[in-house]
């Protein structure tokens, strides 16, 4: 089965990697400031997130807040500053740290409590009344921490208690990535600057650039081809490992005019409930929405597909691990372009 994957982007060539190499893997890319400085940065996840988290200041008056995944601690201070009377800020590698100075530098030592560890091997003394965390990854599902917030929700969260973020969208749209193109078309260009015909690399180089790999791509609103479909929804209150392990579903897409598809893009979005305000607040990797450090999934297909005004893009959407580490995400798109299956296949 051919499907669409992250590249591993330290284990390229190795071969499959047991859960404690993953695991130390994973967190030994958050020691680095890079990271917490790119996250900090963009500025729609962390407004969005102290929006979300003074918004419900109510519910946190007074009550216990369990931060998994904690990093710099930030999340754990909005939490404070809303009024939570305690918060623990677990968080497994070595920034930790760094958290714990930045806590008390914020004279919040008292509230915030650093817990070095993994939910999934710490003690707390007390049952939590919140569960906050930032633990989306690419394509919602790569390299995320979600198996440890539903672990934390199992083992911590008392009954009715609220998760922030609580509910998760997929989305996916048909695209014509220009790049893509520009750079196939580069090798027909040569010859006329330099005098050598190097036209006959250009099905090397689609191989080369459209190939299995998910690549991490600002997608513009020009390269969208068709409204956004959702395929799949997910509600961290009743959600369970199992379930993550085979996200799907189907999709319709009606195309906006003449284009060539050559590529599908997929992204996602968060909300955060409120419990007194009717509408949640939404966290949006949109590429119609402003720019995250997300930007958006895109899946290339094999050859570019002509499409015309209503053209209809249908299929089904899997997402589920790999099998060389389980915090790498596969992705596959099985997909019909026309009403009468002119063009089949999947990527």
């Amino acid at each position: 089965m051919k499907c669409t994957t992250f590249p591993p982007e330290r284990e390229r060539h190795s071969r499959k990697l047991d859960k404690t190499r993953q695991d130390r893997l994973y967190f030994d890319s958050y020691t680095d400031v890079t990271i917490h400085e790119e996250m900090i940065a963009d500025h729609v996840r962390t407004s969005t997130y102290r929006n979300a988290i003074l918004r419900n200041a109510e519910c946190l008056q007074g009550k216990v807040v369990l931060d998994v995944g904690a990093g710099t601690g930030v999340l754990s201070i909005f939490c404070a500053q809303a009024g939570a009377r305690k918060v623990y800020a677990v968080e497994a590698c070595s920034i930790a740290e760094q958290a714990a100075k930045i806590v008390r530098h914020n004279g919040l030592e008292d509230t915030v409590e650093v817990v070095r560890g993994t939910v999934e091997t710490v003690q707390l003394p007390e049952m939590v009344d919140v569960i906050v965390s930032e633990w989306m990854g690419y394509a919602l599902l790569h390299e995320s921490m979600l198996d440890s917030v539903l672990h934390a929700r199992d083992r911590w969260l008392k009954p009715g208690g609220l998760i922030l973020p609580s509910r998760a969208e997929l989305y996916i749209a048909p695209i014509m990535d220009p790049v893509a193109e520009d750079r196939l078309h580069f090798w027909y260009t040569v010859k006329e600057q330099y005098g050598v015909d190097m036209s006959c690399m250009s099905d090397f180089a689609r191989g080369c650039i459209m190939n299995s790999d998910i690549t991490v791509n600002t997608v513009t609103v020009e390269d969208v081809l068709s409204h956004p479909a959702r395929f799949a929804e997910l509600d961290l209150n009743t959600v369970t490992l199992e379930e993550l392990r085979a996200v799907k579903g189907h999709f319709r897409c009606e195309c906006f005019g003449s284009a060539a598809v050559n590529a599908f893009c997929v992204y996602f979005t968060v909300s955060f409930t409120c419990p007194d305000k009717p509408q949640p607040l939404v966290l949006s990797t949109s590429p119609f929405k402003p720019e995250t450090h997300w930007k958006q999934a895109v899946l290339y297909l094999d050859a570019p597909v002509r499409v015309e005004q209503d053209t209809p893009v249908t299929g089904e959407v899997r997402m589920f691990p790999s099998e060389e580490s389980a915090r790498f995400i596969c992705i596959r798109v099985d997909f019909t372009v026309g009403e009468s299956s002119a063009v089949s296949g999947y990527i």
